[in-house]
C-alpha cells in the first residue's frame, strides 16, 4: 500500500462491525468491511488501537502496548496450524512472557499490579518464577489466545491487502499505569517504587475542555529509556509495523514537550510543560527497522517547533475539517491551507459526527462554513465529505458515520468522559447505503 498516492479511506473500529457478539470482532463482517471498501474504491481502512482495553472499553486504557485485544477473536475462525506458535514465540519475544503472567495476576488478584503482593508487584524473581509454575496452564492459554489473534489478525491483512485495502493503526503514545509494559519496565516510565504515578500525562486547558484533560498515565523516563536504545520504542512499532500498512504517531507533539500533571491533582490546570526526546526515538527506530510509513496526529496546542520536527521526519500531519472554520485565515485545517503532506478527516474519533456537530455550530460559524463550502446546509455533511475528497491531501479519511449521514446518536467518544463511549456500531444492511454509486463518482472525479 502506498500512502504517497491520492486516495481515500474510512475511519471505522472493528467494535463497530455488526454481529452476534457485544461489539463487532474479525471474522465474516471485517470481511465484508474490507470488500465493501474496495468496492467503492476506498483503499484505507483506519481503526483506533485494538489491544485490551479497561472496564469502559478505551482502546486508549489499555493493558498492553503489544497484545491483541481477545475479544476481537472470532470463535469461528481457523484453526491455527500448530508449527506456527515457535514462530510467533519468537517474534513477540520482547512482551510476551511478561503479559501472559501480567494478565493471568490481573485476573487472580482483580486489582492494579500496584496493591499486588510486594513480591510479585516488584517483580522478585524467585515470586515470579513461582507464579510461572503454579500458574503454568493459565498462561499457556494466554499465550495461546494471542497466538489466535495473531492468525486471525494477520488473515484479515492479507485479505484486506488483495483487495488493494490498506489498514491504518493508531499508536498511542502512553501506556496506562496498570498495563504489562508499566509493571514490566517501571523504570522507563514516571513511576516510583511503589507503582505510583509520579508526573501524570494530559492537555492543558483550551477551547474545547476548560479544565484540561488529566488522562492520568505515567510520562515516560526519557533518560531511561535512551540508554535502554529506545528498545520498547522500536518493539512497539515493530509488532504494530506487521499488523498495519500506515500507523498514525497518537499525540505526537509530546516529543517535542508534555503537558505533565501533578498526580494529586483533579484536572490539568495545574500542569506545566516537560521537554520530550525530539527525533531520538525515531532515529532509533530508522536504524532498527528502515524506514516505516507514519502519520503524525498534530492536533491540539501546536507550536512551530512541533511543526519543525514532524517536517524534519517527513511524516504527513493531520486536518480535520470540523476545526476549519474558527480563528483566522491562516488556520491550518482550512482547505486553501492544506497540503499534499497531510491526511484529511471530516472528523475523528474524538469529533461528534459532522451531521451533529453541524447542528451544534453557532450562527456565525454556520454562516462562514456555508460561505466556505457554497451549501445552504441542508444537505450536510455531503458538503464536508466534497471538502475532505477535494483536499489537496493525499488520503481522505470519512468516519463511516459521516457517510450514513448519522447525527450525535452516533458519535464514538466524547473527551474527558468515560461513560457512554466506544459503543456505536453499524447495522447490516447499511454498507450498501454509505458505499453507493454516488460515493464511488464522488472518489472517481475527486482524483481518489
Amino acid at each position: 500500500m502506498d500512502p504517497t498516492t491520492r486516495a481515500a479511506g474510512v475511519l471505522l473500529h472493528p467494535t463497530s462491525l455488526p454481529g452476534p457478539a457485544a461489539h463487532g470482532r474479525l471474522g465474516s463482517a471485517a470481511d465484508a468491511f474490507a470488500e465493501a471498501l474496495a468496492g467503492a474504491g476506498f483503499r484505507w481502512w483506519q481503526m483506533l488501537p485494538v489491544g485490551p482495553v479497561d472496564r469502559m472499553g478505551s482502546p486508549y486504557q489499555s493493558a498492553s502496548a503489544f497484545a491483541g485485544r481477545p475479544g476481537f477473536l472470532d470463535p469461528s475462525g481457523p484453526a491455527p496450524e500448530a508449527g506456527d506458535r515457535d514462530r510467533f514465540r519468537a517474534e513477540n519475544a520482547f512482551w510476551l512472557d511478561d503479559w501472559t503472567l501480567f494478565t493471568v495476576l490481573r485476573r487472580h488478584y482483580r486489582r492494579p499490579w500496584p496493591e499486588w503482593p510486594a513480591a510479585l508487584r516488584d517483580r522478585d524473581a524467585s515470586a515470579l518464577a513461582a507464579a510461572r509454575r503454579d500458574l503454568a496452564g493459565e498462561i499457556d492459554a494466554a499465550e495461546g489466545i494471542q497466538w489466535r489473534f495473531d492468525v486471525q489478525w494477520h488473515r484479515l491483512k492479507a485479505r484486506a491487502n488483495a483487495l488493494g485495502v490498506g489498514l491504518i493503526g493508531d499508536l498511542p503514545f502512553y501506556c496506562a499505569l496498570d498495563s504489562a509494559d508499566v509493571w514490566a519496565q517501571r523504570d522507563w516510565f514516571a513511576v516510583d517504587a511503589r507503582g505510583h504515578v509520579t508526573a501524570a500525562a494530559g492537555v492543558p486547558p483550551d477551547a474545547f475542555a476548560a479544565r484540561g484533560q488529566f488522562w492520568g498515565h505515567p510520562l515516560h523516563d526519557w533518560d531511561a529509556q535512551a540508554a535502554s536504545g529506545w528498545q520498547w520504542w522500536v518493539e512497539r512499532v515493530r509488532t504494530q509495523a506487521r499488523r498495519f500498512d500506515l500507523l498514525r504517531i497518537d499525540h505526537f507533539r509530546a516529543l517535542v514537550a508534555a503537558w505533565s500533571i501533578p498526580p494529586a491533582e483533579q484536572d490539568a490546570r495545574n500542569g506545566h510543560w516537560t521537554p520530550g526526546p525530539g527525533r531520538a526515538p525515531f532515529d532509533a527506530i530508522a536504524a532498527r527497522l528502515g524506514s516505516l510509513p507514519l502519520i503524525a496526529e498534530d492536533l491540539g496546542t501546536i507550536t512551530p517547533d512541533v511543526e519543525t520536527l514532524r517536517c524534519e521526519l517527513g511524516l504527513p500531519g493531520m486536518r480535520v475539517l470540523q476545526f476549519a472554520f474558527d480563528g483566522g485565515d491562516d488556520n491550518p485545517h482550512r482547505p486553501h491551507n492544506h497540503t499534499a503532506d497531510t491526511v484529511v478527516y471530516t472528523g475523528t474519533h474524538d469529533n461528534d459526527t459532522s451531521l451533529g456537530w453541524w447542528h451544534d455550530l453557532a450562527g456565525e460559524v454556520r454562516a462562514r462554513v456555508k460561505a466556505e463550502l457554497g451549501t445552504d446546509g441542508h444537505d450536510m455533511p455531503a458538503p464536508l465529505i466534497d471538502a475532505a475528497l477535494q483536499s489537496p491531501a493525499r488520503i481522505a479519511i470519512l468516519p463511516l458515520q459521516d457517510l450514513l449521514g448519522l447525527g450525535s446518536e452516533a458519535r464514538m467518544n466524547v473527551p474527558g468522559t468515560e461513560a457512554g463511549n466506544w459503543q456505536w456500531r453499524y447495522r447490516e444492511g447499511d454498507l450498501e447505503r454509505a458505499f453507493n454509486r454516488a460515493i464511488r463518482q464522488r472518489l472517481h472525479r475527486c482524483g481518489r
